[in-house]
């Protein structure tokens, strides 16, 4: 008994390594900005007016953190001037990230939604900036976190990273809600000066994040295997990068004229405005990857960029990948990873809203769903991660994938009560209990599918495949709940999570995973 005791006192004492710490302090400041674009915003617009769906469309903004694995490598090999030389590769770009972060919501604040089409587009474009900068800061940390400390330090700086990153949620959540209501906005007397303080109050708590980068030290290890770009070489790339990047909006800019007309066409032939309406967006965004992957081509071709550094920075760790596990289906694998947390994120979308639907308050959903809540998430992460050592990471991430869609029938007997607050609690224990539970062995199990030798790309992948789908989806919920109401509505985000529960079952039998490395 002694013996064991001593084992898990070792493990408890391990919370106190300084890379530990650093790592609850960044996901503080990775914490922060996710429901400045999901929930907190979508309060925000609702109190302003606009429909409910047009909220949820503001969700896509987050879609950066789904593409983060198209400019990772160049954060890994591109040098900032002046910062780099100072600080270091890692911290001269969080220290960037975390401005461009600040820089972002203040865009945001500064845009009152009730003042037109302009306001509001500037304010969306300041929601991309925050999406496209968190996903960059995210993408360096776990650089930082995977090169500064040994495998036997990973799984407690992952643990904290988590702790840290529910902790800057609730900020931005509970704290936005607690500040807009103080401030004076509701959703009988709007204020457009109470949100605009609220989100520059919060802007200034990634000031954690800052003094965190300014006292740190640079990781000694790197695991990066391919050198550093030279200027002719970053000049280039940088040049394709614009080029695809300014491809993809114009064509998606284009092809928004036309996206109306086949809408309605195709609403005539389904009776189904939602399915139309998601179709007709789908193969808007397959054109607009196409035209992205033409121009690179065609750049390529021209020698802009020569074929063997494009190899070395995008072709090779996907290459890696597929060859490691061409035996057990990486097409699979892919699968299980894109829809495995596809219940909880379409739902996520719409969550506030709902809340104030059935007549909470904002101090109710603030106590109650995100303060409680977080408890919650930050104690079935603890027990995700026990579990996981003990009982190993497809039986906890079965069990994870269980549990986060039957938690979801609860939201179902909740929309039918209404304002029942003790309801409300048992759906929030229930449902953050399990999605802390799966998203701890979600990270095991991605960790395990990552070879050490391309993490940061690989990871920045993985991570950025699992939100895609369920974003693009979620994208739809407000139009969704429109359409079938609230209770059909949770019922299906159920159903959902039967396919992944599926593929989890036939993974147990093909798959196998080094959880050491």
């Amino acid at each position: 008994m002694s013996d064991k005791f001593t084992q898990w006192f070792e493990s408890a004492k391990a919370f106190t390594h300084p890379r530990v710490v650093t790592m609850l302090f960044y996901g503080f400041s990775a914490g922060i900005p996710i429901l400045l674009i999901f929930s907190s915003l979508s309060l925000w617009l609702r109190e302003a007016g606009l429909e409910r769906s047009a909220v949820t469309y503001f969700s896509w903004a987050a879609l950066g953190y789904s593409f983060k694995f198209v400019w990772a490598p160049l954060v890994d090999r591109i040098s900032i001037p002046l910062l780099t030389q100072k600080l270091g590769r890692r911290r001269s770009w969080i220290l960037f990230s975390q401005l461009l972060i600040m820089a972002a919501i203040a865009m945001m604040a500064l845009s009152n939604p009730t003042n037109g089409t302009n306001a509001l587009t500037i304010m969306a474009l300041g929601a991309v900036f925050l999406g496209f900068s968190s996903a960059t800061q995210d993408i360096v940390i776990d650089a930082y976190r995977i090169e500064s400390a040994g495998s036997d330090l990973q799984a407690m700086m992952s643990s904290s990273y988590i702790a840290g990153y529910r902790i800057g949620m609730i900020t931005a959540g509970a704290g936005a809600l607690y500040l807009a209501q103080t401030l004076g906005s509701s959703m009988e007397s709007y204020s457009y000066a109470a949100w605009k303080w609220t989100y520059l109050i919060v802007a200034l708590t990634m000031s954690v994040g800052i003094v965190t980068t300014l006292m740190i030290q640079e990781p000694e290890g790197n695991q990066r295997q391919s050198s550093d770009l030279s200027t002719q070489e970053m000049i280039r790339f940088l040049v394709m990068f614009a080029a695809c990047v300014g491809a993809f909006i114009a064509i998606f800019v284009l092809t928004k004229t036309i996206t109306s007309d086949y809408t309605n066409k195709l609403q005539d032939l389904l009776g189904n405005q939602s399915l139309a309406s998601f179709l007709v967006e789908l193969v808007r965004l397959a054109l607009t990857f196409t035209a992205t992957y033409l121009v690179a081509k065609i750049l390529m071709t021209v020698k802009v960029v020569e074929k063997q550094v494009f190899h070395e920075t995008y072709i090779a760790p996907v290459k890696d990948f597929f060859v490691r596990y061409r035996l057990q289906g990486p097409w699979f694998l892919l699968l299980l990873i894109a829809f495995y947390r596809i219940s909880d994120i379409v739902l996520g979308v719409i969550a506030n809203v709902f809340y104030q639907d059935m007549g909470f308050s904002k101090i109710e959903i603030a106590a109650i769903s995100k303060t409680f809540g977080l408890i919650m998430t930050i104690s079935g992460g603890f027990l995700g991660g026990i579990l996981t050592i003990r009982m190993g990471v497809l039986r906890v991430l079965l069990l994870g994938a269980v549990l986060s869609a039957a938690t979801n029938l609860l939201y179902m007997g909740l929309s039918y009560m209404g304002h029942a607050p003790n309801m409300l609690i048992a759906v929030i224990v229930a449902d953050n209990l399990a999605a802390g539970l799966s998203l701890a062995a979600y990270i095991a199990f991605l960790s395990a599918l990552t070879n050490i030798k391309f993490t940061a790309m690989q990871y920045a992948i993985f991570s950025s495949i699992m939100t895609l789908f369920p974003k693009i989806i979620g994208g739809y919920s407000g139009s969704m709940v429109d359409a079938v109401g609230y209770p059909t509505f949770f019922l299906l985000t159920a159903i959902m999570g039967i396919p992944v529960i599926a593929l989890i079952i036939k993974a147990k039998n093909k798959v196998e995973l080094d959880v050491s490395q």
